[in-house]
């Protein structure tokens, strides 16, 4: 089995509109989701054996965060370029192209190619909008990356801050 999760980015600062978009910090908010989710993760027993990230500030501080969180050692990330502003496409042979040891992959990026990109794995498409912070869990029962279909993905599960009201996020 193959396991793909997509995280979005926590919510990202517009304070200062001189910065480039490639630039933009976490807000408030995105600094106290992303641990918080990171947190759920390790809830859930994920143990990811790769971790790839846009070099986006934003995606880059979510990574680590949630890398923290589940005690993925920071310098094993990889930020990948072309992640930034990535197409479905571009994600999917990312995802064709990985090593076949790796059974657990987390993506850190952006929309609107995260919600493409999941669209393109799911069976079923009931996803509509990945929010920042998101957490897509797709699982393929196929033991090589090579092998995984658009279309053939089954969703483990779909989580967001604002499911957690009560716990102060």
């Amino acid at each position: 089995m193959k396991t793909i999760i997509l995280v979005r980015h926590a919510k990202s600062s517009w304070k200062d509109p001189s910065l480039d978009d490639f630039d933009r910090p976490l807000n408030k908010r995105g600094k106290m989701n992303a641990p918080f989710m990171g947190k759920k993760l390790k809830e859930r027993k994920i143990k990811p054996d790769l971790l790839l990230s846009s070099p986006a500030k934003r995606a880059r501080k979510t990574a680590i965060a949630v890398a923290k969180a589940l005690d993925y050692p920071k310098k094993n990330i990889m930020f990948i370029g072309k992640m930034y502003h990535a197409s479905a496409r571009y994600l999917f042979d990312l995802l064709k192209n990985l090593d076949d040891e790796n059974e657990t992959i987390m993506l850190f990026g952006h929309n609107p190619s995260f919600n493409d990109f999941a669209d393109m794995l799911l069976k079923k498409k009931p996803i509509f909008n990945i929010p920042t912070t998101g957490v897509c869990c797709i699982r393929f029962d196929v033991n090589l990356w090579h092998k995984v279909k658009e279309g053939k993905g089954e969703i483990i599960f779909f989580d967001f801050p604002k499911r957690y009201k009560d716990e102060s996020v």
